[in-house]
């Protein structure tokens, strides 16, 4: 049972399932009418349309669920929750895009790429000096996938690694982190961050993480860059922030609300990077999306153990 829009160029993809696979794709009820309960796998894609809750009830007998994207926030549901059905999703499989972008914007703070970019639109010969970004400092903020790989490549470029861990133990042998911390120990690690990146999932315990004492905690030189989900960061804090000068200035994939609003704030700040969450839209994401679909599919028919196993209480 594949939730999409049926028009989806990466649906392709299914072909390589096994001979004999029965695939049925749509994005109402009406498209899944002849299915009955036959439904071993549910794939829940990206952009279908349709809210995976009002279809669930048509596959009560599936024994597995895949998650096309990595965020969870609008797929889990209580009923699924509290069920025993094993999912999986797709974290990790953006991971090095996202982490390059992650370079990409400390590099745009640091060499002050804006003010390059404006002084050639004007013709304008104005040296200035710039940043180095060796000898300083980036907190991780959710040091999972995304976490890691950019700090893997900040690492590699001078910068000493700082971060925040459900489980802090965990990086005790890691050579990429000079130092971790628990969430509770938050504004101490971000206290001394010159960089600080977002990657974390959006769950109860991660909403509004990053507030008005958190940002007031960080330096006033301080860049924040977020790549996990916009409402882990209380956004009218943000703004203040911004706007008071009590950080330097943030670069943004995720917000409250997409898109963003023509009249949101972030659009006139000359210290807001914005993209329109699609940090990790390389040419072929959704291919690749899809490509770990199907290799977890095998896995599945195999009977072996699946890849990326979400805790669903955690959210992640």
């Amino acid at each position: 049972m594949v939730i999409s829009n049926p028009a989806a160029p990466y649906l392709r993809w299914l072909d390589q399932l096994p001979a004999g696979t029965e695939v049925v794709i749509g994005n109402t009820p009406e498209a899944f009418a002849s299915l009955g309960d036959r439904a071993d796998v549910v794939l829940n894609c990206m952009n279908a349309g349709v809210k995976l809750e009002s279809l669930w009830h048509l596959a009560p007998n599936a024994r597995w669920l895949h998650s096309m994207s990595a965020g969870l926030e609008s797929t889990l549901f209580p009923a699924l929750v509290e069920s025993e059905i094993p999912m999986t999703n797709a974290r990790g499989v953006f991971k090095e895009s996202l982490g390059e972008f992650g370079i990409a914007s400390i590099l745009f703070f640091a060499k002050d790429l804006r003010r390059m970019v404006k002084n050639q639109e004007a013709a304008r010969w104005e040296q200035f000096d710039v940043e180095m970004i060796t000898g300083k400092t980036l907190g991780v903020v959710g040091y999972g996938e995304i976490g890691r790989a950019t700090a893997v490549r900040a690492k590699a470029l001078g910068l000493e690694i700082h971060a925040i861990r459900r489980r802090p133990e965990l990086s005790g042998n890691d050579p990429i982190v000079s130092k971790s911390f628990a969430i509770a120990d938050r504004a101490e690690m971000l206290a001394g961050c010159d960089y600080v990146l977002l990657a974390a999932p959006l769950t109860d315990e991660t909403k509004g993480l990053i507030g008005a004492a958190e940002l007031a905690a960080m330096k006033p030189s301080a860049v924040l860059i977020n790549l996990g989900r916009g409402p882990v960061v209380d956004e009218a804090a943000l703004v203040e922030a911004l706007a008071s000068g009590k950080i330097r200035g943030a670069a943004l994939d995720v917000f409250d609300v997409e898109p963003l609003p023509a009249e949101h704030p972030f659009w006139k700040m000359e210290n807001v990077l914005i993209s329109p969450h699609c940090a990790d839209h390389t040419a072929t994401w959704t291919d690749e999306a899809m490509q770990f679909f199907v290799e977890n599919f095998f896995r599945f028919v195999k009977d072996e153990p699946l890849e990326n196993l979400v805790n669903k209480k955690l959210g992640y």
